[in-house]
């Protein structure tokens, strides 16, 4: 299973459109969930939120500026090899105000698409589209370029 805990609720429908498309397109090979935390006024509240959903058996991935980056290739050969350690990848997208200490805590890694700040419901859809390409590029199916 991939979750992917997000925190706020997408308002704009074009981003609400492409994320449904790439949800539908992903479970063709893999179980999905998005969970939507409420976007509070601070890390605190947000923290425990969070920490109600997670599962301690969960391999987390937090996504942040300052982590590890990848090329589409890279990123769908890591997940495919975190596939045969662990049955559930949790992926966490902070609000504006971050991402928790004690959340970050928690992570086994951190994956950065970019140096840039995105705003969250398009950042959602990026991550699921590479999601996306990872499994096409396991695949071996034309898609990824």
């Amino acid at each position: 299973m991939i979750k992917i805990i997000c925190i706020g609720k997408i308002k704009e429908q074009y981003l609400k459109d492409m994320i449904q498309d790439y949800q539908k397109r992903i479970s063709k090979y893999h179980k999905l969930e998005i969970i939507e935390v409420k976007d509070e006024d601070n890390l605190e509240k947000e923290k425990n939120n969070i920490l109600r959903i997670l599962d301690p058996k969960d391999y987390i991935i937090t996504l942040e500026i300052e982590g590890k980056s990848y090329t589409s290739e890279e990123f769908s050969n890591h997940l495919d090899k975190l596939f045969l350690k662990t049955n559930n990848i949790t992926f966490i997208i902070g609000s504006s105000l971050g991402i928790p200490k004690e959340i970050k805590n928690l992570k086994k890694e951190d994956i950065s698409f970019s140096k840039f700040t995105f705003p969250h419901g398009l950042f959602r859809g990026i991550l699921l589209e590479q999601i996306y390409r990872a499994f096409k590029i396991q695949n071996h199916e034309t898609y990824h370029k």
